[in-house]
């Protein structure tokens, strides 16, 4: 598009299905691998971290691509990535659904630091409490029948 210019900045978030920890905190190839999606995509990948049970991204998008088309794309070509160097017994699977957050180009340094520090951040947040927080301070109306399945903490 001719003359079109824009700067979007979405932090993406999904969880494993049954939020089950699934994904080896270890083995960042996952984060090669969605890095190359996003590229072969035309997006800008900023920052992406994966927990054992959900996974943070920060891209920059286009006009011309659906959030939902690349979120789509993204969990089913993960999931096949997974399936393929069969981390696990079973079929992985990511849960329906996802949240979606938009940034101004003054916080992508701080949304940046955020997701590469999830580690150190889940050890005193769950992330049913993160996302809940996402939701209100973003204030997002929502219907918890539909939010992601939980894992109750203790």
């Amino acid at each position: 598009m001719a003359n079109t210019y824009t700067q979007i900045f979405i932090q993406i978030v999904f969880a494993v299905k049954g939020r089950q920890n699934l994904i080896p905190v270890e083995n960042r190839e996952l984060h090669k691998f969605i890095t190359g999606m996003v590229q072969h995509r035309g997006q800008k990948l900023f920052a992406v971290f994966t927990m054992p049970d959900h996974i943070h991204m920060l891209v920059s998008v286009k006009p011309t691509i659906l959030i939902s088309d690349l979120v789509r794309d993204i969990k089913a070509g993960s999931s096949k990535f997974i399936n393929d160097k069969k981390w696990m017994n079973n079929k992985f699977n990511w849960q329906e659904g996802y949240g979606a957050f938009s940034y101004s180009k003054s916080s992508v340094d701080l949304v940046v630091k955020y997701i590469l520090n999830q580690e150190e951040h889940h050890k005193t947040k769950s992330f049913k409490t993160e996302y809940l927080d996402f939701l209100e301070k973003f204030n997002i109306n929502y219907n918890s029948e539909y939010l992601f399945e939980w894992i109750e903490d203790n």
